[in-house]
This record gives C-alpha cells, structure tokens and sequence, in this order.
C-alpha cells in the first residue's frame, strides 16, 4: 500500500524527490502521513478535496479489510 501511495503521489508533484511518507500503527489504525512541498499541497489535496479522497479510495481499496486505514496529508 504503501509503495502505491507513494507513486500516486510522486506523479502529482513538481518535486517527487521531496515526498516522504511515514506509517504507523495505532491499534487496528494503520496511518499514513503524507508530506510534501508547501507548493505541492494543493496538487495532493485537490479543489474541495477530491484528489485527496480519490488518492484514500484507492488505497483503501488495495488494502486490508480489517484495518481502518488513516491518510494525512501535511506540507513540509
């Protein structure tokens, strides 16, 4: 999931090389956090948040039913 967030994103930014992604557990949450360049955050996010969501359902649906996946998207 992981490796696919993270090209999905690469391709959305001017600058893939500063794309850092962290994931942590906490419980049955697995937590993506997404940081990109101040620049890039509306790339990432989208008009009203739709390329956000879009970038959470798909990879919701690659991952694990029984972990709720949590994506969070910051600039650096």
């Amino acid at each position: 999931m992981q490796k696919m967030l993270e090209y999905i994103v690469k391709n959305l930014v001017s600058n893939p090389d500063a794309v850092e992604i962290e994931e942590t557990n906490q419980g049955k949450n697995k937590v993506f956090k997404v940081r990109v360049e101040k620049k890039d955050v509306g790339n990432v996010i989208g008009k009203g948040g739709n390329i956000a969501n879009a970038i959470r359902t798909l990879v919701k649906s690659v991952g694990n039913s029984k972990e709720r996946l949590i994506i969070k998207f910051e600039e650096k």
